[in-house]
């Protein structure tokens, strides 16, 4: 047990720092906006809750620091300082909501692996639109915003989260021990041989 609860907080650390990294590379590199299309690279890792619950509080804190740090020290915030705490908070929120859903799902992602990219994808579709028009009445309209972060995430988390998760799932065994083999995944071999039981007897 205390083996499991330690890879659990490694593997939060460990997710949460990459998150950062990955999103302070790129606001000091490329940026997150090119013309209309808002994309944030870190956001592929958005897929991880597949292999490990620890995804869930990683990228939370993850996407906290990488906001807190790109608004404190870069101050790219598109409105003053304060009211752009709540696109840190609900920004982080929404992230941590997807990747609730997505390990809730987890089960069925396991023959489409496309699915895992569903939640991040229409969750930051919804809420950030909605922050940016209603709460920061900014500029634009409220479509504008669901088509530049959409197409953004579908970057980001359809295009290099999939192609992650294939990676991945060739070295889940070893990347995520504890929790690559769980009740869950047990149960779906137990399941599987249960169907291929069920067909030879349809053979015989």
């Amino acid at each position: 047990m205390r083996k499991k609860i330690t890879t659990f907080l490694l593997q939060t650390v460990a997710i949460a720092a990459l998150y950062t990294i990955i999103t302070v590379i790129q606001e000091k590199t490329v940026g997150f906006t090119k013309d209309a299309i808002q994309s944030r690279l870190a956001e592929a890792l958005t897929i991880l809750p597949v292999f490990t619950p620890a995804a869930i509080p990683g990228l939370f804190l993850g996407c906290l620091a990488a906001d807190y740090i790109v608004l404190i020290y870069f101050q790219t915030a598109p409105v003053p300082l304060e009211p752009f705490y709540w696109d840190m908070i609900c920004g982080s929120l929404s992230t941590m909501l997807a990747a609730i859903v997505t390990y809730s799902i987890r089960k069925k992602i396991k023959k489409q692996k496309y699915v895992a990219a569903i939640p991040p994808i229409v969750i930051n579709m919804i809420v950030l639109p909605l922050l940016f028009t209603f709460k920061y009445r900014l500029d634009e309209s409220f479509w504008y915003y669901v088509a530049s972060i959409g197409v953004g995430e579908l970057l980001a988390c359809g295009i290099f989260g999939t192609a992650l998760l294939l990676v991945l799932d060739d070295y889940k065994e070893r990347l995520f021990p504890s929790f690559s083999l769980d009740d869950s995944t047990k149960e779906d071999k137990t399941e599987d041989i249960t169907e291929a039981t069920g067909d030879m007897e349809d053979d015989v």
